[in-house]
């Protein structure tokens, strides 16, 4: 996960960044095929050149940027999960459990959905 370390060695708080190298590592092992990348500072995992999931870090929270079709599709789960969503991200509070079904789900989905997409954003 070398790709990620420079951002990771950036958050500061031991806990949130323990936090968000269980997702990226949960993530990577879960779909080795995918691309590690970083991009706008924030880690992304993308496929064949497309955009499939990105990451982001603030004070009270990390942000989960899967593009807005994902995010419509599930918006149902992300609200049952207790995420707070926004138009283009959801947020999962420091002190919240990680869903990481509903993440592997929105991954999957974007892996499918986007399988013949040539451009990196829908």
């Amino acid at each position: 996960m070398y790709e990620f370390q420079k951002f990771l060695d950036e958050i500061e708080n031991l806990d949130h960044r323990s936090k968000m190298e269980k997702i990226l590592r949960h993530i990577a092992e879960k779909f080795p095929g995918l691309k590690r990348e970083i991009k706008w500072n924030q880690p992304m995992f993308t496929d064949h050149g497309t955009f499939i999931i990105a990451f982001s870090v603030a004070k009270n929270h990390l942000a989960v940027a899967p593009e807005l079709e994902a995010l419509n599709h599930f918006d149902e789960r992300i609200k049952q999960a207790g995420y707070q969503r926004s138009k283009m991200l959801f947020r999962i509070k420091w002190t919240d459990e990680i869903d990481f079904n509903l993440l592997d789900k929105i991954i999957e989905y974007n892996i499918e959905d986007k399988k013949h997409m040539t451009k990196f954003w829908r």
